[in-house]
């Protein structure tokens, strides 16, 4: 699947989520958004939700940004390095981020990291408009 798939896949549920709960307010939009809770009351939102597992190994794990407004991807590639393409990076380079390294190819290796995932982050950044937070994850 390439990134600009699954980023439009993912704001379509996200836009989905929102509107089936668009009565809270913001603190509980964010609290909706724990695993604990998204994974059983929306099991479409991630492939993980089916067998109870997260993406990464944190006790308060928070959904709402999946996806993380400082990745940046460009699904035709933005530049060759060592005769490999590079497809993804970390805006911030994150230290708790890495790169995934293939024959032909670089992609950001986001596994480490948990920055996106911290409500404090999410507060930060918040905003209802999904797409709004992610407008410049695309390099066109």
């Amino acid at each position: 699947m390439l990134y600009s798939q699954w980023r439009d896949d993912h704001s379509q549920k996200h836009s989905a989520i929102l509107k089936k709960i668009s009565s809270l307010n913001d603190d509980e939009v964010i609290e909706y958004f724990r695993f604990e809770n998204l994974s059983v009351s929306s099991v479409d939102f991630c492939l993980l939700f089916e067998s109870h597992t997260k993406c990464h190994k944190i006790p308060a794990l928070n959904c709402y940004f999946c996806g993380c407004p400082f990745f940046r991807f460009c699904d035709d590639g933005i530049s060759k390095i060592n005769g490999k393409t590079l497809y993804s990076y970390c805006v911030i380079d994150a230290k708790e981020g890495g790169q995934f390294e293939s024959e032909n190819a670089i992609h950001q290796d986001c596994s480490g990291c948990t920055i996106p995932h911290q409500e404090g982050f999410i507060r930060k950044y918040f905003t209802r408009n999904w797409d709004e937070a992610m407008a410049e994850i695309e390099i066109k």
